[in-house]
């Protein structure tokens, strides 16, 4: 556990540093999560440290229930009330916050920063490659249910990463660096030129 919270603590660390370099109009730009600006997902990575329990379970209740309602109104709400300063703030500040998702422990938590760290960076055209050690253990924490849920196509294809021994499926081969294999799994599309393989189109943003 040691570890995986010494890499959890580097991970939001590296990333609010890229945020501090980011001029303000970027935080504008679209990510790889529909719908969401790097405001809406920088807000959402630091809802955690910022909302205490009993303020989430108010905003559950509010959205009757529905977590991913709640979620993005959130995100929307603190995108707009919060600056890019106090939101990289936020993720600096709160390197060593004790935050584990519901049932996910200590590598859920590095997991969801490592993902949503990248639909910001990639998207951006940001230079950044997370360590390896972490893609792995992320990689290594996602589950056929974990995987089945983003709802990615990947009926007859095998990923393949060239900077890991890791491959996942059966079929053509996909091939990528792990962080844009992970992206994949995660039922994103990718900026061209990522990926390479006959049927890496299918998970390339047109």
């Amino acid at each position: 556990m040691t570890d995986v919270r010494d890499a959890i603590a580097a991970e939001r660390r590296e990333l609010a540093a890229v945020l501090d370099s980011l001029p303000i109009q970027r935080w504008d730009e679209p990510t790889l999560c529909a719908g969401w600006r790097v405001r809406e997902v920088v807000a959402h990575m630091t809802m955690p440290f910022r909302y205490s329990l009993p303020r989430v379970v108010f905003e559950v209740v509010k959205a009757r229930g529905d977590f991913h309602r709640m979620a993005d109104r959130s995100a929307r709400r603190d995108a707009t009330a919060l600056s890019p300063g106090d939101l990289a703030a936020a993720m600096r500040d709160n390197a060593g916050h004790p935050w584990k998702p519901p049932g996910g422990g200590f590598e859920g938590a590095l997991s969801h920063d490592v993902i949503h760290g990248l639909d910001v960076t990639v998207p951006l055209g940001v230079d950044r490659r997370v360590p390896l050690d972490r893609i792995s253990t992320v990689l290594g924490g996602l589950t056929p249910k974990n995987v089945s849920y983003f709802g990615a196509d990947l009926r007859d294809v095998q990923l393949c990463a060239d900077d890991l021994d890791w491959r996942f499926g059966s079929g053509t081969p996909v091939t990528g660096h792990a962080q844009d294999l992970l992206l994949v799994l995660c039922g994103r599309r990718l900026p061209a030129g990522r990926l390479q393989g006959e049927r890496s189109t299918r998970f390339t943003q047109v």
